[in-house]
């Protein structure tokens, strides 16, 4: 059993996620602004928020944002629901940090299994972050969502730690544009992977010494080195 907040100002859908995620075992808080969800949040933190984006006071997207950005709130797994399904919104959804992103009208039954699938991802990641890890100059600690280079910390967005720890937790393999598109973004590979790119080009330029790591593998990806001597 999950606890779950759901923060959704149309009562109707509100209703029916509370009643469907009781039914499927959850524990469930709502809240029909954003405020008043954050507040709920900071009082017991939740382990998955379903967010709406249109809210009448702020901006999901900033509920998202002061969620990962939050110490105590940054490991809550955030799924978006919007009646805006274009690209560049699910883009700047995954940039600030969410785990998922679900457009209205949405069948409850998907929803459901969308929510299982982000809480067994977030019950894996809790597993695998218990400890920093170090490699060479870079060292690592994504539970708390930080990484320094030559005992320099850092700064990275959400969904630059996210594309930095897949790398690195599959380093050696070579990753391309498309899987990263879809593990990372969670968007579909067929999307414009100059997006990938990018993001490799900043993350890249923020570890400054360690991004010799981040190895570019022509015309097909992109491979974390196995070991650091070889990223030097």
């Amino acid at each position: 059993m999950a606890h779950i907040l759901v923060i959704e100002d149309e009562a109707d859908i509100r209703q029916v996620l509370e009643y469907n995620l009781r039914q499927a075992g959850h524990e469930v808080s709502v809240a029909e602004r954003g405020e008043a969800g954050l507040a709920l949040a900071r009082q017991r933190r939740p382990d998955l928020v379903l967010l709406d984006l249109m809210l009448p006071d702020i901006s999901g997207l900033d509920v998202c944002r002061t969620i990962k950005g939050d110490s105590h709130l940054r490991g809550t797994a955030v799924i978006m629901l919007t009646a805006r399904g274009s690209e560049i919104d699910r883009v700047v959804g995954f940039e600030l940090g969410a785990d998922d992103y679900v457009t209205k009208p949405f069948s409850v039954r998907e929803l459901l299994l969308r929510v299982q699938a982000v809480l067994r991802r977030s019950q894996g990641r809790s597993e695998d972050d218990a400890s920093p890890v170090s490699f060479g100059r870079l060292r690592i600690d994504h539970g708390a969502h930080r990484a320094w280079v030559d005992g320099t910390e850092i700064p990275l967005t959400a969904l630059e730690m996210k594309l930095l720890w897949t790398l690195y937790q599959r380093r050696g393999r070579v990753q391309s544009r498309g899987t990263l598109l879809d593990d990372v973004w969670e968007a579909s590979p067929e999307n414009n992977t100059r997006t990938v790119d990018t993001h490799v080009k900043r993350l890249r330029e923020k570890l400054g010494a360690a991004g010799d790591y981040v190895e570019t593998v022509r015309g097909v990806g992109y491979r974390f080195a196995s070991d650091p001597g070889d990223g030097r």
